[in-house]
């Protein structure tokens, strides 16, 4: 089969919300490879040389399925509350700022892998506890 043929496919069966949920997943289990190197890294040049082995690669693709959240959730047809929209449209943002972050080398991957976890529960229908925290 075709990668146009698959890709039909997938997009005739798969719900919105599922291809979402799944191509998040496939990042963040990137980043989960990838994280824990970063993150104990103690010399800022470390930190640069893992980003250039391929972390940047994946961040990028993270922002750019958060990027598509944030025009989703900024169109006029997008059907969340406003009160959800805003709240996800936030959380896009501090995404945005953070992997500006860890690019330059000065913050922690763990963090986004947190907040995609949780879009992630989100998207299959779990809810958020706040009660666990």
């Amino acid at each position: 089969m075709s990668v146009a043929a698959y890709k039909r496919t997938i997009s005739h069966t798969e719900a919105p919300r599922q291809i979402e949920r799944r191509l998040l997943a496939q990042v963040t289990s990137e980043l989960e490879q990838q994280y824990r190197a970063f993150d104990e890294a103690e010399q800022r040049f470390d930190r640069l040389q893992l980003l250039a082995d391929g972390l940047r690669h994946t961040l990028w693709k993270n922002q750019m399925i958060w990027m598509t959240f944030k025009m989703d959730l900024s169109s006029k047809d997008n059907k969340m509350t406003p009160d959800l929209r805003a709240s996800l449209l936030s959380l896009a943002i501090w995404v945005d700022k953070h992997t500006q972050g860890v690019m330059a080398g000065g913050k922690t991957v763990r963090p986004l892998i947190d907040i995609n976890r949780s879009i992630i529960d989100g998207l299959g229908g779990k809810a958020f506890d706040t009660a666990a925290e």
